[in-house]
């Protein structure tokens, strides 16, 4: 979801910059602010009982993070860091709600990025079940090109490390690096200079 940043800065929106591994919200904290990418790379992540680190989405410029919170009276269920520098628009939760309601328009599209994500956690909860790591590994890689325009077998970029794809599809890093490559050679993904291309 993107909100024109002309029309969010009409409401109060500021910009915000984090550092590499900064926290910008927490766990069970409250959901005070919109947020939305302009510049950089945010991890939205929560712990097991055992510390194990479960990654729930990898996000970029133009996405925004956190939305579905400021709808509920419910605490943060996950945590979003800083990958890299970033710098993100933050608008205020009683600000948001106020441009939702003199925006339809915006209400829509947010609905439709909120039905767009279900839809694919739910395709990804499918194929997360699988025994087969190529099943969990490729309902990541079409998750995340659900969000381009990029159509073309082979053309969309995975920007993810082989230890976050392993992170994101609950599978041994190992297995990741095996399972691409066996991919590779059944067409299913190009590898060049140790990028992924699906």
């Amino acid at each position: 979801m993107k909100i024109d940043e002309q029309l969010l800065t009409s409401y109060s929106a500021e910009i915000k910059t984090y550092k590499e591994k900064e926290l910008i919200f927490r766990e069970g904290e409250s959901p005070n602010f919109y947020y939305q990418v302009t510049e950089g790379i945010v991890k939205v992540n929560n712990f097991n009982e055992e510390g194990k680190e479960f990654i729930h989405n990898i996000l970029g410029k133009g996405q925004s993070f956190g939305d579905a919170h400021l709808f509920i009276d419910k605490k943060y269920t996950v945590n979003a860091y800083a990958l890299k520098p970033t710098t993100v628009i933050i608008l205020p939760r009683k600000n948001f709600i106020n441009l939702v309601k003199e925006h339809p328009h915006v209400s829509l599209e947010i609905n439709a990025c909120l039905s767009h994500r279900l839809y694919f956690k739910m395709k990804m909860i499918h194929d997360m079940v699988s025994q087969q790591p190529s099943a969990r590994i490729l309902g990541l890689f079409n998750y995340l090109r659900s969000y381009t325009d990029c159509e073309d077998q082979h053309s969309f970029n995975i920007k993810l490390t082989r230890q976050q794809i392993a992170d994101l599809t609950g599978l041994r890093v190992e297995t990741i690096i095996r399972t691409i490559k066996k991919m590779e050679k059944e067409n299913l993904l190009k590898i060049e200079d140790r990028k992924i291309y699906y």
